[in-house]
């Protein structure tokens, strides 16, 4: 019942007030937060973490089992290895972009994207906490299209969904097929952009065509079908005579083949697709 009123007063507020006080509850939550550098073990990478914010320390401050991320193993089986060039689309604050880096070493490269300016600034500094310049971020929304985009504004933002309720700030966009222009083709694309799944992937299809790894975190029930998309249009993007198919649930440990015919997925869940 609160949130529902909640949300019927935001409704009813200019967009201008409800962007200010929501970049005012972001700003209050980073200035009372006790900033800390910890480290821990991420699977098979040992890191140091700032910790810049609530969100930062429910998420990272714990070390992280292979069971808890089977992500990067699976990626290991194709083409995630030293030297690859690797895409992390929606990189938070650079933890998994430093895991990524920790397997393709230095002589590979990691492209991170993310478009929140306090969760780059942080990712920046995780970066030289780490000493792994091979890792690229840039500030920017991952789009179908080049341009600006509404993006929300909180700690773990996605693509304005049109409602305006968590604030709204206009961000660069880029598309995949535009990171491989200036950074080369990559062998693996890990894509967790809150639901602009179909948008991104719109925006790779040079990227498909050469037969990347995308390891995709697929927003069912929440933000997948406000921005648009479904299930059924980002299988349409790795069609099963060139893809081989995979996906996981959240309380899942193996990536199982992916039934093309079951599309009533209630829940998110983590696909890997891979070219035959």
């Amino acid at each position: 019942m609160l949130e529902r009123t909640k949300r019927c007063v935001l409704r009813l507020l200019p967009s201008g007030v409800v962007d200010w006080l929501k970049s005012w509850r972001v700003w209050l939550a980073i200035q009372s937060f006790r900033a800390r550098v910890v480290e821990h073990r991420y699977v098979d990478s040992i890191l140091k973490v700032y910790l810049a914010d609530p969100v930062a320390q429910l998420w990272y401050d714990r070390d992280w089992s292979e069971a808890e991320m089977p992500d990067i193993a699976a990626l290991r089986t194709s083409r995630l290895r030293e030297g690859a060039l690797v895409f992390d689309i929606g990189a938070h604050q650079g933890v998994v972009a430093l895991m990524l880096a920790h397997e393709v070493g230095p002589t590979g490269k990691v492209v991170a994207i993310e478009p929140n300016p306090h969760n780059y600034a942080v990712a920046m500094r995780n970066r030289g906490l780490n000493g792994m310049p091979w890792v690229n971020f840039v500030q920017a929304a991952i789009s179908e299209r080049c341009g600006e985009v509404l993006f929300n504004r909180e700690f773990n933002g996605q693509l304005d969904d049109g409602t305006g309720a968590e604030g709204r700030v206009r961000v660069r966009s880029l598309t995949i097929d535009g990171l491989a222009e200036r950074f080369g083709m990559p062998d693996v694309v890990f894509l967790d952009v809150e639901g602009a799944e179909c948008m991104a992937l719109a925006g790779a299809t040079a990227v498909l065509a050469r037969g990347a790894d995308f390891l995709i975190e697929v927003h069912v029930n929440c933000g997948l079908e406000k921005l648009g998309g479904s299930v059924r249009q980002v299988l349409d993007y790795f069609p099963p005579d060139q893809f081989s198919v995979l996906a996981r649930g959240e309380s899942q440990t193996i990536f199982h083949p992916f039934a093309r015919c079951d599309l009533l997925n209630s829940e998110r869940f983590f696909l890997f697709a891979s070219r035959l």
